[in-house]
């Protein structure tokens, strides 16, 4: 492919009057290749070099198929192997002094993301010995705004200082520019960085280091200036929340400097994720060069934007949606972009997703076995970039007539076709009544019934559902889907492994068994191939935090469930074991959250229709004997609006499509659901309308912070705060987690503890899942000794 060289491309750009941008590229590559060699390198199996060189290869791709699509402001930076808020961190030398680390070399990323495994891990005291204990846990991990993406939680101190320490955007600056590719750096703002972060001191207000931190900005942009830099993207998503005064402050003491700092680089401001509202006149007074709009999610406020956009400044219009995969509706578009470029003329005008595509997967083109219908309704990263191409193709007037042709006949088929809706669904959804989202009794009564039916020991243990899924399983599944193993040789496979699972939690003493969820691939794609109104990508794979990466089902019609789900494997686990099995089963909001949605009616409607394909499943599940049945709902929180004028109106539907799901089946049935990586205290509430007879939660990492929560509120049903983190690989000792259940039992009523996991535990190996499962056991049973003890 012939690269353009930097004049030349000047040129070009100089003769165009409408540019067009892109704020960010998915950085997994097609076929996850990201993903498969940091794995390797952290298994020893791949070297650092070849790692970077993997790294490396994937930025030329990604930059040379931006420049060939026609985008003419590219982003650098915008590239990690982990996480682009942990980048921050390590630019600006903000490593936690527990890691021991002065410089944010290429492995401290993943030394903050993981923790740090040492030679005294079943050490009983491992917060506070002085025997050579060297193991660290990792930084917390939170969602990112209203996303599936996860970052790591910057960590703040009174003795915090930021110094340049890590060189990789000016390195990916260079990288590019040496492929002819004149890139446009990404940052994270301050303001969102400081933002976003958390004092280690509950009083410390990570604002104070806003001088620290802004020296250290300055320098940066001096050296992308210096570098050649002629636009710098600074993402400032904050802009989309309730900003308090500290906040608005800070925009303003920065930006003036940092535009200083620029030099003859022009800044470019990117606001995504929502409306600015009470904020856009902050954001429009920024004295910067460039401003970036989400003119999807804030579609309603783009008139008040035109009529005060100032008068110095360029306008980036996010009309094609980052976060979804539906083909751009150009008409519609094309009626804002219109109405930009009369109010602000063509010289003002940028055209560019509504954020960063991280969220999309990467291309269409690898969809072999798409429905041909389905497959022209949809558009991944690549075709959002050629929408963007096209609509300033189409605005300047050297579009065929084709082009818009094509887009209108495609939305009208997915308009008229027959598959979007079912008649039954949304006559069933009309006939619901309230009385369908309330459980027969009162907590305390079920309670009573629950403990007499389970015969559960005090602090009980469980786990959140899934057990590893190693190699082999995922061998096993993908030689059945692709028909290389048959489906009897695959029953017999997963009937094993379950039996493995559930003799192996027998053995160790887990009062409440789960069988493992080997037969699922994801616990949101199980759900939804089982599903009427979901269809599925064979590569639509997205980055939700790390190498994790998640394929999300798509949902494009009227949702229903036409056969049991889960039952053959819950019956079959239930008949290996004399204890109570827990049913496993993904609730309407997180399907909901975690799949690509149909943007044609409300989702709230969508999660009703899901709600009640849940509630079909949990009766089966109760008339087999399944006498726990656990209904996840981990996007709870992530789902709400990033306004909070806007959160009750979602929290009232949200909790009332969990009641509905769980509501139908009798009192001594115990109802339980998770939520991870969450902060509860401004919706505790609502988490407690859920009604839910037992809620897991992490906190491993918060050291049982996440409790207070629930403290203050006087929860009034149980509660397993996870004492062991399995997103980091270190083994937790025994008086680790007794110490956090201890905590744990100063807050809350013994008799309302559970002793579980953070999360499930798919991504883990089996060594230390078995020793960290027999050490979570061992804990009970001496939270168990201390409570007999005491009541002696």
């Amino acid at each position: 492919m012939h690269l353009v060289n930097d004049g030349l491309r000047e040129m070009m750009r100089a003769m165009s009057s409408i540019r067009t941008l892109n704020l960010g590229y998915p950085r997994i590559g097609e076929h996850r290749e990201l993903k498969k060699a940091t794995e390797l390198f952290w298994e020893g199996k791949l070297s650092r070099q070849e790692l970077e060189d993997t790294g490396r290869k994937l930025r030329r791709q990604n930059w040379i198929k931006q420049q060939a699509a026609g985008i003419d402001l590219i982003p650098s930076n915008d590239f990690s192997f982990y996480d682009q808020v942990l980048d921050t961190t390590c630019l600006l030398g903000n490593v936690p002094p527990r890691f021991g680390v002065t410089r944010a070399d290429f492995d401290t990323q993943f030394l903050i993301a993981r923790g740090q495994r040492g030679a005294a891990e079943n050490c009983e005291d491992a917060c506070g010995c002085d025997a050579g204990h060297v193991s660290t846990f990792a930084s917390e991990m939170t969602k990112w705004f209203d996303t599936n993406y996860h970052f790591i939680v910057p960590e703040f101190r009174a003795d915090t200082r930021f110094k340049i320490s890590a060189t990789k955007v000016f390195d990916e600056f260079a990288e590019a520019r040496a492929l002819g590719i004149h890139a446009k750096p990404v940052l994270v703002g301050p303001v969102t960085y400081l933002s976003l972060g958390k004092g280690q001191d509950p009083d410390f207000d990570p604002f104070s280091l806003l001088d620290q931190i802004i020296p250290v900005y300055e320098e940066i942009l001096a050296r992308l200036a210096a570098q050649g830099a002629t636009w710098i993207q600074i993402d400032e998503p904050v802009f989309a929340l309730d900003l308090n005064e500290r906040q608005r402050d800070a925009f303003l003491e920065v930006y003036p400097l940092l535009a200083r700092a620029a030099g003859p680089a022009k800044l470019l401001v990117a606001s995504y994720f929502g409306e600015l509202r009470d904020n856009l006149p902050l954001f429009l007074g920024l004295p910067v060069a460039a401003l970036h709009f989400d003119a999807v999610r804030g579609k309603a406020e783009v008139s008040a934007l035109l009529e005060k956009f100032p008068e110095d400044k360029i306008l980036s219009l996010g009309v094609v949606d980052g976060r979804n995969i539906w083909k751009n509706e150009f008409d519609d578009s094309l009626s804002i972009l219109t109405a930009a470029r009369d109010a602000l003329g063509k010289e003002r005008l940028w055209i560019a997703p509504s954020c960063s595509l991280i969220h999309s997967p990467v291309t269409l083109e690898n969809e072999l076995k798409l429905d041909p219908e389905l497959n022209d309704w949809l558009a991944f990263a690549d075709q959002k970039l050629a929408e963007v191409v096209s609509l300033s193709e189409i605005l300047r007037g050297r579009a065929p007539s084709s082009v818009l042709t094509e887009n209108r006949a495609s939305h009208a088929s997915r308009g008229n076709s027959p598959r979007i809706h079912n008649p039954a669904v949304q006559a069933r959804l009309a006939a619901v009544t309230p009385a369908d989202s309330d459980r027969k009794s009162a907590f305390p009564i079920r309670q009573k019934l629950q403990k007499a039916k389970l015969g559960l020991p005090l602090f009980p243990t469980t786990t959140i559902g899934s057990f590893p899924q190693t190699p082999e399983v995922r061998s096993a599944r993908a030689r059945w889907k692709n028909g290389t193993l048959i489906g009897v040789a695959y029953d017999a496979y997963i009937k094993e492994e379950t039996r493995r699972c559930v003799a192996f939690q027998d053995e160790i003493g887990i009062d409440m068994p789960v069988h493992g969820e080997f037969e699922r691939n994801d616990m949101v794609e199980y759900f939804g191939e089982q599903l009427d109104g979901f269809t599925f990508t064979s590569h639509g794979w997205v980055q939700s935090y790390g190498t994790r990466c998640v394929k999300p089902p798509v949902i494009f019609g009227d949702v229903s469930r036409p056969r049991p789900m889960t039952t053959y494997w819950s019956g079959f686990a239930k008949s290996l074991t004399k204890k109570p099995m827990k049913g496993m089963l993904t609730g309407p909001v997180t399907i909901l959250q975690w799949s690509f949605v149909r943007n044609d009616q409300p989702r709230e409607t969508t999660t009703r229709q899901i709600a009640l394909a849940i509630r079909d499943e949990v009766v089966d599940l109760e008339a087999i004997d399944i006498a726990a049945i656990q209904i996840d709902e981990p996007a709870i929180r992530e789902g709400l609006p990033l306004r909070r004028a806007d959160w009750q109106r979602y929290l009232d539907w949200a909790v009332d499509a969990f009641r509905l799901c769980a509501s139908g089946v009798r009192d001594e049935t115990q109802i339980h659901t998770h939520m991870c990586y969450s902060e509860f205290n401004d919706i505790i509430g609502s988490i407690a309308a859920l009604d839910a007879d037992v809620i897991t939660i992490e906190t491993s990492r918060s050291n049982m912070e996440l409790l207070d929560a629930f403290v203050d509120f006087n929860y009034p049903n149980e509660i397993g705060p996870g004492v062991y983190d399995i997103h980091s690989p270190r083994v937790p000792g025994v008086g680790e987690m007794e110490n956090l259940m201890l905590k744990a039992q100063a807050l809350l009523p013994a008799e309302n503890l559970w002793v579980n996991p953070d999360c499930g535990l798919k991504t883990r190996g089996w060594p230390e899942v078995r020793n960290s499962l027999t050490n979570m056991v061992a804990c009970a049973k001496a939270l168990r000794e201390r409570a007999a003890i005491s009541n002696h």
